[in-house]
């Protein structure tokens, strides 16, 4: 059939171009090492920056939930799917990110899809930064509003974007990730505020990758900045080590949310016992000033060593440490050699970044020890000068 030879013909296009992947099949628990087809690695590439993953603490009480509320919510949330956890989870997220309410959603992706389209329209305008994941992207999409770029962390371009264009819409909305996924760099998220507030937009922040990791502030970018958000994302599946997300905000925002966002209308509820899972977490998280400076000690360490031989890392000050290569082919071949010297860091490729820049995402963990990270730097190094 002409449809099964397309296909054929987009996955040859994939692989001519290096951009084909295949998921490397993990073996037991996530955490600072890996089994991969039967070979222990350490793991460089992982969301698990506190190492929760793996805590006791969360798979008990997950299985103390399955217990007594089941494993699945069994529909939506606006029919039978709203559950006790749910209810608890929204409030405890909701007194985190020190907001009026919240709405659990099952993922990110699905929290910034839904969240998007249902706060914006046709008849209205958002303003997004260049390097924006990827669901806030399709958010914007899904929306159908005017939709304006500004240039990465360019709250210059920014301004210019909103004096040209902020009149046209309705509403207006700006949105911008706190600490970018693939670069591990900060937003100015203070001018942002600051911008919304002068051009009457809301502020949406995806605090993904900062919530329980930057210091002082284990609340994220914002709150570290002393900026609060019209909306704040938040996932559960990184620092949390569990699953989920949440949106969080006015009272009236997020019920909105919870009536427009297809995402959580349509889709059966996250299930209890995950949830359960983020709640222990939530303690253990306030309480993590030691890992999240062993952390941060790990990823700076990292960044100075690499930089010294020869790597091209950029500055910084998250967990999250760039290696630029450029080249597709390159990145893989340079992943496949630190793989084969005990050490996972997966390359990153279009479309997940731009063309061109192509390159190793690593990302320490708090539960690495410093043997870990010496054998890392002594893998990269028999890279950059091989016998």
């Amino acid at each position: 059939m002409a449809f099964h030879r397309q296909i054929q013909g987009a996955l040859r296009e994939l692989e001519d171009a290096g951009l084909r992947r295949f998921p490397k099949q993990i073996s037991g628990a996530q955490g600072p090492e890996l089994e991969i087809d039967g070979r222990r690695l350490i793991c460089l590439c992982s969301n698990n920056y506190l190492g929760l993953a793996a805590e006791a603490a969360l798979s008990d009480a997950a299985q103390a939930a399955a217990k007594y509320e089941g494993l699945g919510a069994s529909s939506s949330r606006l029919i039978t799917g709203s559950m006790e956890a749910h209810a608890e989870a929204e409030r405890a997220f909701a007194a985190f990110a020190g907001a009026e309410d919240a709405a659990i959603f099952s993922s990110g992706y699905a929290a910034n899809l839904g969240t998007i389209q249902a706060l914006v329209g046709p008849d209205d305008l958002i303003f997004s930064d260049a390097l924006n994941h990827a669901s806030l992207i399709d958010g914007c999409r899904l929306s159908r509003a005017g939709v304006h770029v500004f240039r990465h962390r360019d709250p210059e371009h920014l301004e210019a974007l909103l004096r040209a264009h902020r009149a046209k819409g309705r509403r207006a909305l700006l949105i911008s990730d706190s600490l970018f996924s693939m670069d591990g760099d900060l937003a100015p998220v203070a001018e942002l505020q600051a911008l919304a507030r002068e051009y009457d937009a809301g502020l949406m922040l995806d605090e993904a990758h900062a919530l329980g990791v930057l210091r002082p502030e284990v609340r994220g970018l914002a709150a570290r900045e002393g900026v609060r958000a019209d909306v704040l994302v938040g996932t559960l599946g990184k620092s949390f080590g569990a699953a989920g997300a949440f949106v969080a905000g006015g009272r009236d925002l997020v019920s909105l949310i919870r009536n427009r966002a297809r995402s959580f209308v349509f889709s059966t509820a996250p299930p209890p016992l995950v949830l359960r899972a983020a709640l222990a977490a939530l303690p253990l998280l306030r309480q993590a000033d030691a890992a999240r400076a062993r952390l941060l000690g790990h990823a700076e360490r990292l960044r100075r060593e690499l930089r010294t031989l020869g790597f091209e890392v950029p500055s910084g000050e998250s967990q999250i440490l760039p290696v630029l290569v450029g080249e597709n082919r390159r990145t893989m071949q340079l992943s496949a050699e630190l793989l084969e010297r005990g050490v996972f860091v997966q390359g990153i490729r279009p479309p997940t970044v731009p063309l061109g820049s192509a390159r190793l995402r690593l990302a320490p963990m708090a539960t690495h020890s410093t043997d870990h990270i010496d054998r890392a730097i002594d893998a990269f190094a028999s890279l950059a000068h091989p016998s």
